[in-house]
C-alpha cells in the first residue's frame, strides 16, 4: 500500500515536472519568433493616391506636348557621369542660358558666364551645331553633325578628372563638358512628343511602387525614405507584323492628384538613350496660361552625363510664338575650327 502510494507520488511529480518544462519551452520559442525586441522603421507609403485610367493619361501627354514653342532664360548645371562605376561623379558650375525650342525637333541654346557667352548650340531637326567660344584654344571649336547619328565622345582632355582630387570645378572643365552637349537631347525632354493612338503605336498601363528618398520640403529628417506609388504608362511603336519595341515609359506620380514626373526613351535595341525627371510645376507664360514642369533633369547614361535645367521665371516665358527656320541655323562667324563628326571614324545610326 505504502509502496503504491509513493509510486504514484513520484508520478505525479515526474508529470509535473514534463509540464512545466514544456511551458518554458513553448514560451520562449513563442517570444523567439514572435515577440517583439525593437522597432524597425520602414519607408512610409505616401497617400492619398488617385485614381487614372489610360485615357486620361494619354490625355495629360498631350496637354503638355500642346505647346508649339517656348523662348526663356534658364539655369544650366552639367554634370559628368564618366566615374559613375567608381561612384563619382563632377558637378561643373552652373551657368545661364537662354533657350528656344520649336517643334518639331528644332533649338538654339546660348550658355553664358558673367554675361559672356561660352557656348552657342542649335539643331535644325536634322543637324546639330555646338560653337564652343571660351576656354583654352583646345576646346574651341565649331562641332557638326547629324542628329540620329552616334559619335564617340570628343577628346578634350587626355588625362580625365582626377578621382582623387577635390575641388570646385570651374569655367574650363564645363567648356570641356559643353564639347559633347547634343542639342537635340534637349528637345524631347523640353517639349514632350505627343501620344500617339493610332499608326500601329500601342499603350500599355500598369502600377508601380518605388521606395525612394523623401525630398518634401516640410522634412527635418534627413535620409529618410518613402514609398511612392505610380503609373507606367508605356509606349509600343510598330516594327512589323506581330512585333513591336518599346518607345517611351512614362512614369505619372500618383500622391495627391496625377503629375508626369518621369519619362524614359529607348533606342531600336531597347536601351535606354535619355531619362528625363520633371518637377516643380508652375503657370508659364505672362497670363499664366499653360502649367509646365520648371525643373527638368536630364540624364544620358550612355553618354555620360546629367544636365539640370530651371526656368528662371517662369511667367516671363514666351510661347507659341511662330520662329523662322533660319532662326535654328547656327553659322560659324567666329571663324573657329570646324570639327564634322559626319566625317569621323566610329559614326553610327542609333
Amino acid at each position: 500500500m505504502l509502496d503504491s502510494f509513493l509510486a504514484n507520488r513520484s508520478l505525479v511529480r515526474l508529470l509535473s515536472f514534463l509540464v512545466l518544462i514544456s511551458a518554458i519551452l513553448t514560451t520562449t520559442a513563442c517570444n523567439g519568433l514572435f515577440g517583439t525586441h525593437k522597432k524597425v522603421q520602414i519607408p512610409q507609403l505616401l497617400t492619398p493616391l488617385s485614381e487614372s485610367d489610360k485615357t486620361q493619361l494619354l490625355n495629360e501627354i498631350n496637354r503638355l506636348a500642346a505647346t508649339r514653342s517656348l523662348h526663356g532664360k534658364v539655369d544650366i548645371q552639367f554634370e559628368d557621369t564618366s566615374f559613375a562605376e567608381a561612384g563619382i561623379a563632377e558637378k561643373y558650375r552652373q551657368a545661364d542660358g537662354t533657350v528656344t525650342v520649336q517643334r518639331p525637333g528644332k533649338i538654339y541654346l546660348v550658355i553664358q558666364f558673367a554675361f559672356v557667352d561660352i557656348a552657342q548650340m542649335a539643331s535644325d531637326g536634322e543637324h546639330f551645331r555646338v560653337a564652343i567660344l571660351r576656354g583654352d584654344e583646345k576646346y574651341k571649336r565649331f562641332v557638326k553633325g547629324t542628329n540620329n547619328a552616334t559619335y564617340p565622345k570628343l577628346d578634350t582632355d587626355a588625362s580625365g578628372p582626377d578621382p582623387k582630387k577635390k575641388r570646385q570645378p570651374g569655367e574650363q572643365e564645363t567648356v570641356s563638358a559643353l564639347s559633347n552637349l547634343r542639342p537635340q537631347h534637349l528637345t524631347d525632354a523640353l517639349m514632350i512628343r505627343p501620344a500617339r493612338n493610332q499608326d500601329g503605336f500601342v499603350y500599355s498601363l500598369s502600377e508601380f511602387f518605388q521606395e525612394e528618398p523623401d525630398i518634401r520640403l516640410q522634412l527635418q529628417a534627413k535620409g529618410t525614405r518613402i514609398v511612392r506609388g505610380y503609373y507606367l504608362l508605356e509606349e509600343f511603336s510598330p516594327v512589323s507584323a506581330g512585333e513591336a519595341k518599346l518607345s517611351r515609359r512614362f512614369w505619372f506620380d500618383r500622391v495627391k492628384g496625377i503629375r508626369l514626373a518621369r519619362l524614359q526613351t529607348f533606342n531600336e535595341r531597347g536601351l535606354l538613350t535619355t531619362d528625363v525627371t520633371y518637377w516643380d510645376e508652375k503657370p508659364f507664360g505672362e497670363a499664366g496660361q499653360m502649367r509646365l514642369p520648371s525643373r527638368i533633369e536630364i540624364t544620358r547614361p550612355h553618354d555620360q552625363y546629367k544636365l539640370s535645367i530651371s526656368y528662371q521665371t517662369p511667367a516671363a516665358v514666351e510661347l507659341d510664338r511662330d520662329y523662322r527656320p533660319e532662326a535654328f541655323v547656327l553659322e560659324n562667324k567666329w571663324q573657329l575650327p570646324e570639327v564634322d563628326l559626319d566625317a569621323h571614324p566610329g559614326k553610327s545610326n542609333d
